[in-house]
């Protein structure tokens, strides 16, 4: 006696002998799906759903980042003053590189969040745009220090160097 035999009961019905299901038509009236597939493909709808709410709310996250970072370097540029030094050429440095190196991996940073249901083109444009904004803070610092060559004697040696618009005065003149 084989071991599943003996526990079989008399009413079941062996389906892989002989008859196909094919060879006997559907009742009248019959669902070809029951009620668990339907519940089953409700909660893996709702999940999907979930799982892409999520995946949005995640993308928006990434790409509001840069303005923490932007407010924190604008802050460390206000301390650093405006005069030529080390640490203030460094924070500057490390304002123009930071933006230009999270310009250069918008796909790497969204490609978690990359799904058919989540549109990630607004959060990458926010993030290009927080990036460039950092970038400016950055160039605006090179021309405070005056770093940028905005004049035209900066670039031709043969012409004067351009007038100080700013001059220090106050108090009291002492005689």
């Amino acid at each position: 006696m084989e071991k599943g035999k003996a526990l079989a009961r008399r009413w079941a019905v062996e389906f892989t002998e002989g008859t196909a299901a094919t060879d006997v038509p559907d009742p009248l009236g019959f669902a070809a799906r029951s009620s668990l597939d339907l519940e089953d493909a409700n909660q893996s709808r709702q999940k999907k759903e979930a799982e892409a709410n999520w995946k949005s709310q995640k993308a928006w996250e990434v790409a509001q980042s840069p303005f923490k970072n932007l407010m924190m370097m604008g802050f460390m540029m206000w301390m650093a003053g405006s005069t030529v030094h080390l640490f203030s050429i460094g924070i500057t440095f490390s304002a123009l590189w930071q933006p230009i190196s999270a310009l250069q991996s918008v796909g790497k940073v969204f490609e978690p969040y990359k799904d058919p249901r989540v549109d990630t083109l607004a959060p990458k444009l926010l993030f290009i745009a927080l990036n460039l904004a950092g970038l400016a803070l950055g160039v605006w610092k090179l021309n405070t220090l005056g770093l940028l060559p905005t004049h035209a004697s900066d670039w031709v040696s043969s012409l004067a160097p351009a007038q100080e618009v700013e001059f220090a005065g106050g108090g009291f003149p002492i005689y």
